[in-house]
């Protein structure tokens, strides 16, 4: 065997055994046994994976350290799913090498098989609450950031007073989060879509005050208003950016996608209601 090819191995070796020990220990960490079972199974496939490329190279290859507490830490934090579903993201590279192992190597094809199929089947059965409420959080976060951006964007021309627009963006934000999540509610008690409306009205709520306390933090501690609005749009930005990522990580979906949907959305409606704004302030003559 020659040292490229020993060199591959190792590295298949080590992403193998450490990806086994943060299954494991995520089993170790959770409660729920269905997901502890499939927990367990994942990772004694890692082992499994990890020895058949050991008899080859007939070498122990230690785990990456870091890397186990980088990723249980992050499925601790964020979610089961979306950790685990970033770790093999970040694995993607190591399986153009497993592919081309599976050139060299007799049964290293059923080992990329098992990769891509079985892991992948095991990973989705995992049930995990918050990504049952992902929709009541969607709902809360793009109507707040298309609405309150908005209406932010409207009163800075019209008002120009950065406390005022605060107190109003403030009250504004919170009244219709509980008129969002009181309407939700009643929606899924009629038609006894979810099991549990209530916390998917929380889900919904929680998310929209959340967002409208990032987007009014700005005009509460920048006196020039324009600039406040410069931020809040760039904290909303930020939002998208990291929820759009979060979803599809954890949904498996376009990223690119959903990004640009709802960057695009929430601009647009921010400078539409700005130049409402400064018509309202012309024409009404109103100033503060």
């Amino acid at each position: 065997m020659d040292a490229a090819l020993q060199n591959k191995l190792l590295k298949s070796q080590k992403n193998e055994i450490t990806e086994h020990y943060v299954y494991a220990k995520l089993a170790n960490k959770i409660k729920d046994q269905k997901n502890v079972n499939i927990l367990m199974q994942i990772s004694r496939d890692e082992l499994s994976h990890y020895n058949f490329w050991k008899n080859y190279t007939q070498k122990e290859v230690p785990a990456n350290k870091f890397r186990i507490y980088l990723y249980v830490l992050i499925a601790q934090v964020f979610g089961l799913t979306f950790g685990i579903k970033l770790m093999e993201k970040g694995e993607q590279k190591a399986q153009i090498s497993y592919l081309e192992l599976a050139k060299l190597l007799p049964g290293a094809q059923s080992v990329i098989d098992d990769e891509n199929n079985h892991e992948n089947e095991l990973i989705n059965l995992i049930q995990e609450e918050r990504l049952n409420y992902i929709g009541a959080i969607v709902l809360g976060l793009n109507d707040a950031l298309v609405e309150l951006t908005g209406a932010l964007a409207g009163m800075t021309f019209a008002i120009q007073n950065p406390q005022i627009i605060a107190l109003a963006g403030l009250i504004t934000g919170i009244a219709a989060s509980f008129s969002m999540a009181v309407a939700l509610y009643l929606s899924e008690r009629a038609e006894n879509s979810n099991s549990k409306p209530l916390k998917s009205a929380l889900y919904t709520g929680i998310s929209y005050i959340l967002t409208v306390t990032l987007l009014v933090l700005p005009y509460l501690l920048i006196a020039n208003p324009f600039i406040s609005l410069i931020f809040t749009m760039i904290i909303a930005i930020i939002i998208i950016l990291i929820f759009s990522f979060y979803v599809s990580v954890a949904k498996d979906l376009s990223f690119k996608h959903r990004f640009l949907e709802m960057a695009i959305l929430n601009v647009s409606v921010a400078l539409v209601t700005f130049g409402i704004g400064a018509l309202v302030r012309e024409v009404f003559g109103v100033v503060v």
